[in-house]
């Protein structure tokens, strides 16, 4: 997200005798003209578009951000069809289908972010969209294992510039006092995807074919992207006053353009692609390397995350197989995942602001990145209550609203961690640390679901559980305790954190 330039009062083009841009005259004087933008109130900066022109933007972004978690997760209860007609008969081969997906998670915003900052936020969206379109309709047309594969991984590529650029839109749009709505229903959308997409899934496998799983998800996203060709203008400043100091120049006369620069207040030596991909591709992980803090984080961030993979990717089997359920009517068991993910997710995020404010109130008005983590240190105990109760009543055969409770409670812990931890570290060590942690956790949504199969083929439900809880008190149920404590001493003694 790129804020407004320090001068927003100055003048599309700065003329000498404006007192407010004094340097900017000296520049003008060199034969230099700096674009900005025409006051506070220009119509053409997208914090000043009309709030239906700013809500259209958010929607498309939104409704972009839900779609890609709808395919990533959409085929999971489709896998025994998909199994039949590719004839696959290795369980980590089937998971992999669906979790490869998630692996693009990783490296796709690493290319699709810093493209966003050279060509513009819009553009790059669309094409990204368009990129997820092709291959995901080419998934419906696989004719074996290995094009699946290749086909999800590459859908799953251009799915990620969503996620990844949709929070730059909504931060060019809205201003910090405005923009609380569009968060929030912004970040709604990758919780909801999730949920949705199994149990839509389950009913195209049950009463069609797995091909329209692929297919049905991209007429969607098509429908979303028509809407976005009308809907979704260019919101990125640097961009925008690139095409404006355009037209200035091609408004001059030519002898006078050859005598004079025109240039933008954000025309710099970062604004060369150089620099700005490096930013991207190295200084998230120099960060991780370099921070103990990130690590930990960055690892338990991994963990949860590849904890609701596993569960996105088993959930089916375990009503299809222990409790006999048909596959459109095991996937309305995901509901209990929705439900913890997104009745905890509100819950958290109102809770969170009030305890930070408590907090920073007795500490005489200044705040503190721990001040985000009150409400980590008991969801750290609840996922792997959750994970307990999960385990051992599908193990012990009991009703199937046991499983389902514990399936909710994995989900609320998933999330109130998720966004302690996001809250944390951008407080702590800004948005590049939480860029490693997506990394990381993308990694893990891919591989936690690959042992998953072989695990609860081998151990059970129950003990497969357990395992997936001792791991989570070991590496998470200290974390929140320990930065309380130590964390402003850690973050003192770090040359890259905000004191």
């Amino acid at each position: 997200m790129t804020s407004n330039p320090s001068s927003a009062t100055a003048s599309a083009v700065t003329k000498p005798g404006n007192n407010t841009h004094d340097g900017a005259d000296t520049e003008k004087e060199k034969g230099v003209q700096v674009v900005d933008w025409d006051g506070p109130n220009d119509p053409e900066n997208p914090k000043n578009w009309s709030f239906s022109r700013k809500w259209a933007a958010t929607a498309i972004v939104s409704a972009f951000a839900f779609n890609s978690p709808v395919s990533s997760s959409m085929i999971a209860p489709a896998s025994y069809q998909i199994a039949s007609l590719f004839g696959i008969t290795n369980s980590t081969v089937l998971a992999l289908i669906t979790s490869v997906f998630i692996l693009a998670y990783a490296f796709g915003p690493l290319i699709f972010g810093p493209l966003s900052e050279i060509y513009g936020r819009s553009v790059v969206l669309q094409f990204a969209n368009v990129w997820y379109l092709a291959w995901n309709l080419g998934c419906g047309f696989a004719q074996t294992e290995g094009q699946l594969i290749a086909f999800r991984f590459l859908a799953g590529s251009g799915g990620s510039a969503a996620l990844t650029i949709g929070g730059g839109v909504l931060g060019d749009c809205w201003r910090p006092e405005e923009r609380g709505q569009a968060i929030a229903v912004y970040s709604l959308a990758p919780l909801l995807g999730p949920v949705i997409g199994p149990v839509c899934g389950a009913w195209i496998a049950q009463k069609t074919t797995c091909r329209w799983v692929f297919w049905s998800s991209s007429i969607v996203n098509g429908v979303i992207m028509v809407l976005g060709v009308f809907l979704l203008r260019e919101t990125y400043a640097p961009v925008l006053l690139g095409r404006k100091a355009k037209r200035i120049r091609a408004a001059m006369d030519p002898e006078t353009a050859r005598m004079q620069q025109v240039r933008t207040v954000f025309d710099t030596a970062d604004r060369h692609w150089k620099q700005i991909f490096a930013k991207a591709l190295i200084r998230p992980f120099a960060l991780f390397f370099r921070e103990p803090i990130i690590q930990l984080l960055a690892i338990y961030m991994a963990y949860i995350y590849g904890i609701m993979y596993l569960f996105l990717t088993t959930i089916d089997s375990i009503f299809e197989d222990v409790y006999g359920e048909s596959v459109g009517i095991a996937g309305l068991n995901y509901f209990a995942l929705g439900i913890g993910l997104i009745g905890a997710s509100q819950i958290n995020a109102r809770i969170v602001d009030k305890a930070y404010k408590h907090l920073q109130k007795k500490n005489g008005g200044a705040g503190r990145p721990e001040y985000r983590l009150p409400t980590m240190m008991p969801a750290s105990i609840v996922l792997p209550i959750g994970l307990f109760i999960t385990g051992w009543t599908a193990a012990a055969h009991t009703h199937w609203i046991g499983p389902d409770i514990g399936i909710a409670l994995v989900g609320a812990g998933i999330i109130i961690n998720y966004q302690c931890i996001q809250m944390y570290l951008i407080d702590a060590f800004t948005l590049y640390a939480a860029s490693a942690a997506t990394f990381l956790r993308s990694c893990a949504g891919f591989g936690f679901p690959l042992f998953a199969p072989a695990m609860y083929r081998t151990l059970g439900y129950g003990k497969g559980d357990t395992i997936l809880a001792c791991a989570a008190i070991v590496v998470g149920c200290p974390a929140p305790y320990l930065f309380w404590l130590y964390g402003e001493r850690i973050r003192k003694a770090s040359r890259h954190a905000r004191k």
